[in-house]
């Protein structure tokens, strides 16, 4: 299930408000320029489906975005709690940074939680299946895939670099739970 807690930056322990609702959700990230959405695929995905199949399950509205935001490359990426690597990968998006371009995650399984830094207020976006979120560029933010992680994502990119992180070692990220002890 989709959740949003809103936080103020200098309070991690009691969110100022709870929402679960899409459309609530969506109003108040879109307030920070944050843009949330559900899809459902058009026919039903295997668990191991691969790229071309979750890419052909979601054709009308990965289209639809690239159309929009003019991406140059759409990708499916996987991560599983066995996957060797899982710690550095945690690791290096739990740093609060930035990017240039935007950030757009579609989750095909699984969940994550993003966590957005603005406006005085941290907003944890927990998304699960179905969910689409789009990370303005230069919105500060942090990804927490979890102790075991499990997720399938569609991942959409302007430029040929990819994913290119700005790091601002706030600190802040320190402060807030991590996607397992989120209250």
């Amino acid at each position: 299930m989709s959740l949003l807690r809103i936080f103020a930056e200098n309070r991690p322990e009691a969110p100022l408000a709870i929402y679960t609702e899409a459309a609530d959700i969506a109003r108040e990230l879109a307030a920070i320029g944050v843009r949330f959405e559900q899809w459902e695929a058009s026919v039903p995905l295997a668990a191991d489906a691969g790229q071309e199949a979750v890419l052909a399950a979601y054709r009308d509205d990965v289209e639809r975005l690239n159309r929009e935001y003019g991406f140059q490359s759409v990708d499916v990426v996987s991560l599983r709690p066995d996957h060797p690597q899982k710690d550095e990968f945690r690791a290096k998006f739990l740093a609060e940074h930035t990017h240039d371009d935007f950030e757009v995650r579609f989750f095909v399984d699984g969940q994550g939680m993003f966590y957005l830094h603005a406006d005085g207020k941290v907003y944890a976006m927990l998304c699960t299946q179905g969910d689409l979120i789009s990370v303005p560029a230069g919105v500060t933010h942090w990804f927490d895939m979890g102790e075991r992680p499990s997720f399938k994502c569609i991942r959409f990119f302007t430029t040929p670099e990819g994913w290119v992180g700005h790091f601002t070692g706030s600190g802040i990220d320190q402060t807030f739970p991590k996607l397992e002890a989120m209250p």
